[in-house]
């Protein structure tokens, strides 16, 4: 099916969720890969920094980007710091990074494979039988083998676990994320394993978990020894039950509905995600994440096997709609040439995305301070963002095609 361009691109990325307006601080710093690069292959600078420009609005309060590849490289930044002083935002402010945790998570699960630590096609009962207790009593919740490899492309069968229902009012409580394993085990499964695929978070909290019984060591820890220290990510740390964004950070905003109707914006920066775990706790910066993303799609995070996994969307049940992930990454293709592999993240007052087409010619890292960062649709900065950075001149006259 043909869907408008920029409107598949929306669809494709929303899967992932008062001050006075000043003029945006920029920062173009083209390499001369960029610059040389021949045919509009490049970055248009031009374009995405008109894509960032007039932060603070009422979508966002400030966007950092970070365009990269072989086909050349930008940076820039606009907004603000925080609505109260109105300075200018910090390029390189940490944020909460949401669901992108999942491909760290996926790239130390693919590297236990690879080292012979576990098995893709075993169950996850095998290696955790307690957390599925004997349900003999009632078939409607028993619960078939569960292979590994279905968890990390989310066809588990697994149903969502039971949260706060007011997560606002909750902000600074404590849930624990083996709590939200157990709710979410003992509502019996969906369906079977591999036969239908459905993006939730449980499938990586259960995979942080497994980590943790194979290496005997905490996910953080396992995380920061395999892939943060050796990529020199100094910014990239897992808060746990910590309400605060340690070092350097823009501050988050949300716009929240009042008893009267109206709206208005609430500073959610602190705010206590340890129930996210290994399916989105991590904070990191866009320097880090494009290390990381260029990294992985380069082969230095994952080995060439095992990576295969990531771009492996699974086949499903007869009838059921395509899938669109592989491992953790989604699958978008922008034209007859061009797939892009990405993963959105959001948690309140931050919405993410890393990508990269799988040859490394174009990637892209961005973090906008949303304010309706967990909304159904996506946010139109991050939306503009998103388009201008992998849309050529023979692209911009496409469709693009969501496949799934």
């Amino acid at each position: 099916m043909r869907f408008p361009a920029r409107a598949a691109l929306a669809a494709a990325l929303v899967l992932g969720l008062t001050g006075a307006a000043t003029a945006p601080s920029l920062a173009d710093t083209r390499t001369p890969a960029a610059t040389a690069s021949a045919q509009g292959s490049a970055p248009d600078g031009k374009a995405l920094r008109a894509a960032i420009k007039g932060l603070p609005n009422a979508d966002a309060t400030a966007a950092l980007v970070r365009v990269g590849g072989t086909d050349g490289s930008w940076r820039g930044s606009s907004g603000v710091h925080d609505l109260v002083t109105g300075r200018k935002a910090d390029p390189h402010g940490r944020f909460r990074a949401g669901s992108t945790t999942k491909i760290v998570t996926a790239a130390v699960v693919l590297q236990l494979a690879a080292e012979g630590e576990l098995d893709l096609d075993k169950p996850v009962q095998h290696y955790m039988p307690e957390l599925f207790p004997k349900q003999e009593r009632d078939p409607e919740k028993r619960f078939e083998p569960i292979p590994v490899r279905s968890l990390l492309n989310y066809t588990s069968g697994l149903k969502a676990g039971d949260g706060f229902d007011d997560e606002y009012a909750h902000r600074y409580d404590t849930l624990d994320h083996r709590t939200v394993v157990a709710s979410a085990i003992s509502k019996g499964p969906e369906n079977d394993p591999g036969d239908e695929q459905h993006y939730r978070n449980i499938h990586y909290t259960v995979l942080g978990l497994l980590i943790e019984r194979i290496t005997g060591d905490s996910y953080a820890d396992q995380a920061r020894e395999r892939i943060f220290r050796p990529l020199r990510m100094r910014d990239t740390y897992f808060p746990g039950a910590d309400l605060r964004i340690r070092g350097p950070h823009n501050r988050g905003y949300q716009s929240v509905k009042q008893p009267d109707g109206t709206t208005r914006l609430v500073d959610v920066t602190e705010w206590n995600q340890y129930d996210r775990f290994a399916a989105g706790d991590m904070i990191s910066s866009t320097a880090d994440l494009e290390v990381f993303t260029q990294a992985l799609f380069d082969g230095e995070v994952v080995p060439e096997p095992q990576l295969k996994e990531m771009f492996t969307r699974p086949k499903l049940a007869p009838g059921v709609p395509e899938a669109m992930f592989g491992a953790g990454l989604q699958r978008m293709k922008i034209d007859d040439d061009t797939v892009v592999w990405l993963k959105t993240g959001s948690r309140y007052g931050y919405t993410n995305m890393i990508a990269s087409t799988e040859d490394g010619s174009r990637t892209l890292v961005y973090s906008v301070n949303a304010t309706d960062a967990k909304g159904k649709d996506m946010n139109p900065v991050a939306e503009r963002i998103a388009w201008t950075a992998y849309a050529t001149p023979v692209r911009l006259a496409k469709t693009v095609t969501l496949l799934g």
